[in-house]
């Protein structure tokens, strides 16, 4: 991975609420941060429980630095008219690992596909500025496993990237786990490698 390489990502810090009315419609906008699609189906079944009562439960979801990931659902609205106007709003404002769920309670009259395009972006809107955008550095995370002998190389390499430590098994072998910055995970990889009999594996990405 090249150091250069962009490894920060914008998303929102919390959960935040939006609303829209429009001709006695109401449109309650949800946003979570998300991580995963297990978190998104988590949040999505408690939404439908909690508002059991609504006529359209639409969202939008983006997983991803580069976006690559994303669903978009109008529940029963016209085509294009709720998922879609919701994930142009995390577009437009350059968020990824968000979740943002639109209810409706229908308020008798309809819309027309401007008027609901309208609702469920304003409502959206809303929940984003009612929120906090922020932006997250990527960090890798890797387990270390060595022998007492390797110790001081191993601490070397450690204070001159100034890793981040998180956590360490000392007993008949060494185990250590870090933390890097994703721009930098090659050039310490590398540098880890550079050292005999270790064994490195990476945990996950954050």
């Amino acid at each position: 991975m090249k150091e250069n390489e962009q490894d920060t990502l914008k998303t929102i810090q919390g959960h935040s609420q939006g609303l829209y009315k429009d001709k006695g419609s109401r449109f309650i906008a949800l946003a979570w941060p998300v991580k995963d699609e297990e978190k998104i189906k988590e949040l999505l079944a408690g939404i439908k429980k909690e508002y059991h009562d609504a006529r359209h439960h639409c969202f939008a979801w983006v997983l991803g630095q580069d976006k690559a990931l994303y669903r978009t659902n109008d529940d029963g609205e016209p085509s294009g008219t709720a998922g879609q106007p919701i994930y142009g709003q995390i577009l437009s404002h350059d968020l990824c690992n968000i979740l943002i769920v639109v209810v409706r309670y229908f308020g008798g009259t309809k819309l027309g596909v401007r008027g609901l395009i309208n609702a469920y972006r304003q409502a959206a809107r809303q929940a984003i500025a009612n929120n906090r955008i922020i932006t997250k550095t990527l960090r890798k995370y890797y387990r270390l496993h060595f022998d007492y002998p390797a110790m001081n190389d191993i601490m070397r390499v450690m204070k001159t990237f100034d890793l981040q430590q998180e956590g360490q098994d000392f007993g008949l072998r060494c185990s250590l786990d870090f933390s890097v910055r994703k721009s930098l995970s090659h050039k310490v990889i590398e540098r880890f490698r550079g050292i005999p009999d270790i064994q490195i594996r990476l945990l996950h990405t954050d």
